[in-house]
Formats: C-alpha cells, sequence, structure tokens
C-alpha cells in the first residue's frame, strides 16, 4: 500500500496525542481548572481533530484532496455537532485549517489548475465549517436558555408551593391556639358567668381576626389602588399616640421641633397601620419602665418619621430578614406576646405603596428605631 509508513505514523501520533487528551481532560476535572484553561485545551483538541482528519485524507488521496475528502468532511462535522465553539475561537480554527490545507497543496506536484480547484475547495470546506458550527451554537444556546426558563419557572413553582405550605402552616399552629382558648373559654362562661373571661373571649377572638387580616394583607399580589389625601404630619401622628396612650400605661414621647407644617399625600388608615405596627413592635420589645418615642424629621423633599424604643434590639444576624414574609427575625415578646413574622413585611409594602421606604437601625441591649420616608405633598 502506497504511503503506508505515512499512515503509520500518523496513526500513532493519533494514539499519543489522544492518551494525552484523556489524561489532560482528567486533570482538568479533578482539579476544575480555570475556565480560561479548559477553552485552551478544547480549543487544542478541535485543532488536532481537524488537523488528524485532513492529514488522513491527505494521505490516502496521494496528496490530492479533490480525489476524497469524506474523511476531512467527517473531522469538520464532528467538530460542528460536539462542540460549542465560540465565535472568535471557530474563526481561528477556520483560518487555520484552511492555511494548512492551502500549504499542503502547494508543495505537491499538481498542475496550477488543480492548485486552484483544490484552494478553493480549502475556502468553501472552511466556510462549512464556520456554518455548520455557527448553526450548531445558536442551536445548542437556544437550548441552553430554555432550559435555564424552565429551571427558574420550576423554582418559582418551588417557591409558591413552599409559600403556600408555609401558610397553611401558619394557620394551623397560631389560630389554633386563639380559637381553642375561645372555645374553652365559652364552655366556662356557659357554667358561671365571669367578666374577665369575656374579656379573654374577646382578646382571642382579636387575636385569630388579626392573623386572618395579616395572611390576606401578606397575598395580595396586586397593589391596591389607595385613596389619598392631605395630611399635616404633626396633626396625624400625634392623633395615633394620643390613641395608644389612652390604652396603655407607657408613655409615648412625640419630638417634633420645627416640623409642625409638613404635608404629606397618603392612605391615612394604611399608614395608621403601619404606625400601630411599629408602636406595637417598639412596647413589645422593650421594658415596661422605658418610653417610646416617636420623632418627626425633614430630609430633603421626604418626611421622615421615626419610632425608637430602647428595649432589647435585633441582632445584627436578623436584621436582614426583618421585611421577609413569615420573617425568620419573628421573635416572642417581652411579655410572652407572638408574631408570626408579617407585620414588618406588610409595612414595608404599604409604605413602597407611598413611593416611601422604611428602615432599621437597631443595635442589641440599646434599642432599635425604624424610620418611615415618605415624600412632602408639593
Amino acid at each position: 500500500m502506497e504511503n503506508y509508513l505515512e499512515l503509520s505514523l500518523l496513526n500513532w501520533i493519533q494514539i499519543f496525542a489522544a492518551i494525552i487528551f484523556i489524561y489532560l481532560s482528567k486533570q482538568a476535572t479533578k482539579y476544575d481548572w480555570p475556565r480560561k484553561q479548559k477553552d485552551i485545551l478544547i480549543f487544542a483538541f478541535i485543532i488536532t481533530i481537524l488537523v488528524t482528519t485532513f492529514s488522513v485524507s491527505y494521505i490516502i488521496s496521494l496528496y490530492n484532496t479533490k480525489n476524497t475528502l469524506t474523511v476531512f468532511l467527517i473531522g469538520i462535522v464532528t467538530v460542528s455537532l460536539f462542540f460549542a465553539i465560540e465565535y472568535k475561537e471557530i474563526v481561528t480554527a477556520t483560518v487555520f485549517i484552511v492555511i494548512v490545507f492551502v500549504l499542503a497543496i502547494l508543495f505537491v506536484p499538481l498542475s496550477v489548475n488543480q492548485k486552484v480547484m483544490n484552494v478553493y475547495a480549502a475556502v468553501f470546506l472552511g466556510f462549512i465549517l464556520l456554518c455548520f458550527s455557527r448553526y450548531n451554537y445558536y442551536f445548542k444556546s437556544q437550548h441552553f436558555v430554555k432550559i435555564k426558563q424552565l429551571e427558574e419557572k420550576n423554582r418559582e413553582i418551588e417557591i409558591l408551593n413552599t409559600r403556600k405550605k408555609e401558610i397553611l402552616a401558619f394557620v394551623a399552629h397560631d389560630l389554633r391556639t386563639p380559637l381553642s382558648n375561645i372555645e374553652a373559654l365559652s364552655e366556662m362562661i356557659a357554667e358561671k358567668y365571669e367578666p374577665n373571661l369575656i374579656e379573654l373571649i374577646s382578646r382571642s377572638a382579636g387575636q385569630a381576626q388579626q392573623i386572618i387580616h395579616d395572611l390576606i394583607e401578606a397575598e395580595k399580589e396586586h397593589q391596591e389602588l389607595l385613596l389619598r389625601q392631605k395630611v399635616n404630619v404633626y396633626s396625624y401622628v400625634r392623633s395615633i399616640t394620643d390613641k395608644w396612650q389612652i390604652d396603655n400605661s407607657r408613655k409615648i414621647v412625640l419630638i417634633a421641633e420645627g416640623y409642625l407644617d409638613i404635608d404629606v399625600e397618603i392612605n391615612t388608615s394604611k399608614i395608621e397601620r403601619v404606625m400601630d405596627n411599629l408602636i406595637s413592635n417598639g412596647l413589645k420589645f422593650s421594658p415596661k419602665e422605658s418610653n417610646l418615642e416617636i420623632i418627626l424629621s425633614q430630609e430633603d423633599t421626604f418626611a421622615n418619621i421615626t419610632v425608637k424604643d430602647y428595649g432589647i434590639g435585633i441582632p445584627k444576624e436578623l436584621q436582614q430578614h426583618l421585611f421577609s414574609q413569615f420573617s425568620a427575625a419573628g421573635r416572642t415578646g417581652l411579655q410572652g406576646e407572638k408574631s408570626i413574622g408579617l407585620g414588618l413585611h406588610i409595612s414595608k409594602k404599604i409604605v413602597e405603596q407611598h413611593n416611601g421606604t422604611i428602615s432599621v437601625v437597631s443595635n442589641e441591649n440599646k434599642g432599635t428605631a425604624f424610620t418611615i420616608q415618605i415624600p412632602i405633598a408639593s
């Protein structure tokens, strides 16, 4: 057979090259090579495949590539189908193999016409390699995008399912106690009338109603249209503090020096709900002998309402979870008051509906200050 020695030598080169690439591939996987090094290894493997298939075709065809290009085409198709190559890399590989092809033709005893035809063939094969590769890259990229979109949808479904389970768990756990109390107290009051039992029944029913209201508020998908009215911040906050002062022995101090004429456009019932939640938390997590401060201030075009307590504060690791739904930062108050971790989440939603923000500054055993920031009315 002609060119047997050359073909045999090429086979041995292929065997050793394959062994080297297998070894390097295992090392890349084992030691998690950087992305750039992996790309270089893949590019070198691609060049090896193209050069090897061209060499086999070139030798078998007796240095005349127009006679048979089957093996070389197999190499081109292999590279195109099995490797998703970046544009610069495939252009570099195409230019390289075309140059190799042309140089190989120039040094064989062929007529000028044959050499010209083979140069055309080289360019054409390079074009095939480039087109096949880009089509395959586009197809795989689209497939990758669809897989990622599907994974994202699956994550969203998992989150929704988790939220539903959490809601059911909270409803089952937190409504069981007040409703059980109502049932037990109702039986007791049926046997013997006691005024304090009436108060306990009312409190338990109110607790259950508040939990249900929080769950409904937290699960609203769309922002409802808020009916707003212009109010004076000082007068509005003063009315809320007076309400709390009537039913509470703790002193709530309103500090508003120089900020008595600030107006904002708000839904009064919604913002009152936020204020009630912040005041309730301040009282819940501070000693009975300490006061609560509500500070009014102005920052540029925003009105600030700060609710400050001198209680146990919030650990730093919990602060990042404060405004999350069913917050992991939910804690029992100093007097055993329970929380399902929805109050601050709902408060944040309400303030954001007013184009405002809510923030917190807290230090353990030194107290906590929540600040609501709402745009001043024009």
